[in-house]
């Protein structure tokens, strides 16, 4: 999917820094550099958006086990970068990675949080309830 200009896509996630404010300017929950220097080695896939002076501004991750399981996480973009296709070709690339590396039947999954549901419901995402509900263990 073409990024209008002057933005790109770079293969991969951001660094620490930049990984940890487009957390927490976008609206995700905010987590510790610990958090960040651990996560971001261990994803399957990785992307993000850089506007026309480098600096990050949209990014997504998959985690997975490379076998059938893959889990969408991190996706985010800055607030004024918002509403012109950056999300979407985040979502694209990483939806494509899946389907061309992947064995086949992956399954994929994400918690949409209510600002994306839109966006993944036009990726094809479905809700899973009531068969299904997303549950977590609280922070301690």
């Amino acid at each position: 999917m073409p990024l209008p200009a002057p933005y790109r896509l770079v293969e991969g996630p951001p660094d620490v820094d930049a990984y940890l404010d487009l957390r927490r300017l976008s609206g995700l929950t905010p987590r510790t550099r610990a958090q960040a220097v651990a996560a971001l080695p261990g994803g399957w896939a990785a992307v993000h958006v850089v506007d026309g002076g480098g600096r990050p501004v949209g990014m997504g991750r998959v985690i997975g086990d490379g076998g059938w399981y893959f889990h969408v996480v991190d996706m985010a973009v800055l607030p004024g970068h918002q509403r012109r296709g950056l999300g979407d070709a985040i979502l694209t690339w990483l939806l494509d990675r899946i389907r061309t590396s992947a064995p086949p039947d992956p399954y994929v999954t994400l918690m949409a949080d209510e600002p994306g549901r839109r966006l993944y419901a036009r990726h094809g995402f479905v809700t899973t309830a009531p068969r299904t509900i997303g549950m977590a263990l609280p922070p301690a």
